[in-house]
C-alpha cells in the first residue's frame, strides 16, 4: 500500500470513529490491562509493513478509546473538534511542519500570527499582544509567569536569565485559593517554589475575595509581585472581578497574569463578556484552544502584552538557527519548545469555521446547556452547589460515598461521562460543557442517566 492509499485508509477509519460518537458509549468498556497486552509484547527484531501497522493499531486501540470528543463527554473542561480544524490538524500532520521561524515553515509562522491576531480581537486583548501557541494551560500559566518573573525581577534589579535565582530577591505569588494547580506546577518549574504562592480567600462562588486579596497584597509592602487571577474557577466557572483585582495588583508594583483556560472564552460573547470585563488590562493571559474553540489536543495560547518582556523570557540563541533574532518575535521566542507541530493551523481553521458570531453563538450555547442540566437535575430533587454563571454545574448527592458511587454508576452506564471534584471540602458530580456537538437532546439524555444511576445507589 503506497503513502497516498495509507493516509486515505487512516482518514476514514478516523471518519468512521468520529461518525460513530452521538451513539457510541461514552465510557471505554476494555480495560487497561488488556489494552496493554494488545499493545504490548517484545520489540520486534524486523521491521513491518505500515498497512500492517496501521491495521494492527486500530485494532488494539479498538475498545479503549474514550469518547472525549462526542457530544455527551462532561468530564474535565473537553472541547471536541471541529471539522475543519480536524481536518487541518490532518493537513499539518502531512505537511510536517515545524514553526519555529519562517526559515523552517514560512506557512506555519504566517497561519499562527494570523490567528493570534484574531484571537485577540476575539478575546478583547491589546492588538499588540505576542501569541505563543503551546501545548495548554500548564504550558500557557508557566509561559506567563516566566515573563512575570522576568519583569518583576528586572525591576527589582537583577537579570534573572543571566543570573538565575540563586541570590535573587524573593518573588512572591498571589493566587486565589481555589486557583487552578497548574499555578503551583509553574511556581515548581519556575524554581520560585510553592512556597513563594500566598493564598488568597474565596468568595462564596469561587472568585477572589477583594478584600482579603488588598490584604495580602498591602502584607509585604515592595515585594517582587506576581499575580494570579482566574478567569473560569475550575469548579464553579466563577470569574474574578477582574477590573477591581488588576487595579489592586497595580497598585502593589504586581505582574498580573490571567489563568483564563476556558473562561476567558466569555469574552466572545456579548452575553457574557460581563464576566471578564477588565481582563485586558492584565499583563499576560493563558487560555486553552482544546477546551472551547474546540481544536484537537494539544493547543493553548500564552499572550502577553508586552512583547519584549515575552521574548526576554522565552527566546534563546544559536549560531545555526537560520532566520531568527529580527525585529519581529518569531514563533519560537514566545514558547518553551522549539521543535513542535504546526497548531495555528488547526486554529486559524476552526476561527474561520466559526468566525466570530459563530464563536459567541457556541459560547452561549454551551452556557445555556449547562443552566439546562441544573435546572434538570434540580427538578429531580438533587443539590446544584453552584451559581451556573458560564459552564460548570457541582451536583451533589448527600454524603462523599454516596456522591462517589453515583459518578462511578454514571461512568459505567455509557450515556454519558462526568468526573468528580472536591469543593469546600464536600465531594461533588462536575460536569463541564464546552463540546460543539452537545445538543439539547444529549443534555436531556444525560440527565435521564444520571437520575438512573441515583436510583441504583
Amino acid at each position: 500500500m503506497d503513502l497516498r492509499s495509507l493516509l486515505h485508509h487512516a482518514a476514514d477509519v478516523a471518519a468512521d470513529y468520529r461518525a460513530s460518537l452521538p451513539d457510541r458509549p461514552v465510557q471505554a468498556p476494555v480495560d487497561e490491562e488488556t489494552l496493554l497486552a494488545r499493545f504490548g509484547g517484545p520489540l520486534p527484531r524486523t521491521g513491518t509493513p505500515p498497512e500492517r501497522v496501521v491495521a494492527d493499531l486500530v485494532a488494539a486501540a479498538e475498545g479503549g478509546l474514550m469518547s472525549t470528543a462526542g457530544p455527551r463527554y462532561f468530564g474535565f473542561v473537553v472541547g471536541g473538534a471541529l471539522p475543519a480544524a480536524t481536518a487541518a490538524d490532518v493537513l499539518a500532520a502531512g505537511w510536517d511542519q515545524a514553526p519555529f521561524n519562517a526559515a523552517l515553515s514560512p506557512a506555519g509562522v504566517a497561519a499562527e500570527r494570523a490567528a493570534g491576531r484574531w484571537l485577540l480581537e476575539l478575546l478583547g486583548l491589546p492588538a499588540t499582544a505576542t501569541v505563543g501557541m503551546v501545548t495548554g494551560a500548564q504550558a500557557g500559566n508557566t509561559v506567563g509567569l516566566a515573563a512575570g518573573r522576568h519583569r518583576v525581577l528586572r525591576d527589582a534589579g537583577w537579570d534573572v536569565e543571566r543570573d538565575g535565582l540563586q541570590g535573587a530577591p524573593r518573588v512572591r505569588i498571589v493566587a486565589g485559593e481555589e486557583r487552578h494547580a497548574t499555578i503551583d506546577r509553574a511556581a515548581r518549574l519556575l524554581g520560585l517554589g510553592a512556597a513563594a504562592i500566598r493564598p488568597v480567600a474565596a468568595a462564596r462562588n469561587g472568585a477572589v475575595d477583594l478584600a482579603d486579596l488588598g490584604r495580602v497584597l498591602a502584607a509585604e509592602p515592595g515585594a517582587p509581585t506576581i499575580l494570579c487571577l482566574q478567569a473560569g474557577n475550575v469548579n464553579t466557572g466563577a470569574c474574578d472581578d477582574l477590573r477591581t483585582a488588576v487595579a489592586l495588583g497595580c497598585e502593589h508594583g504586581a505582574w498580573v497574569h490571567v489563568d483564563g483556560a476556558f473562561g476567558l472564552w466569555a469574552a466572545a460573547a456579548p452575553g457574557r463578556a460581563h464576566l471578564v470585563e477588565g481582563a485586558e488590562l492584565a499583563d499576560s493571559w493563558s487560555c486553552d484552544g482544546h477546551k472551547w474553540l474546540n481544536v484537537p489536543y494539544d493547543c493553548g495560547f500564552a499572550i502577553c502584552a508586552h512583547p519584549d518582556v515575552h521574548v526576554a523570557a522565552m527566546n534563546y540563541a544559536a549560531s545555526y538557527l537560520t532566520g531568527s533574532g529580527g525585529p519581529v518575535p518569531m514563533p519560537g521566542d514566545l514558547v518553551p519548545e522549539s521543535s513542535r507541530r504546526a497548531r495555528g493551523f488547526a486554529v486559524w481553521a476552526a476561527l474561520r469555521e466559526l468566525g466570530a458570531e459563530g464563536m459567541a453563538e457556541l459560547v452561549e450555547r454551551c452556557c445555556r446547556l449547562a443552566a439546562r442540566f441544573a435546572e434538570g437535575l434540580a427538578a429531580r430533587g438533587l443539590e446544584i452547589a453552584n451559581e451556573v454563571v458560564l459552564n460548570q454545574v457541582l451536583v451533589g448527592f448527600g454524603s462523599d460515598d454516596r456522591t462517589d458511587a453515583v459518578i462511578a454508576a454514571v461512568q459505567r452506564d455509557g450515556t454519558c461521562w462526568m468526573g468528580g471534584t472536591t469543593w469546600r471540602g464536600r465531594r461533588y458530580m462536575r460536569i463541564a460543557v464546552s463540546n460543539a456537538a452537545t445538543t439539547e437532546a444529549d443534555v436531556d439524555r444525560s440527565v435521564e442517566a444520571v437520575v438512573r444511576a441515583v436510583a441504583l445507589i
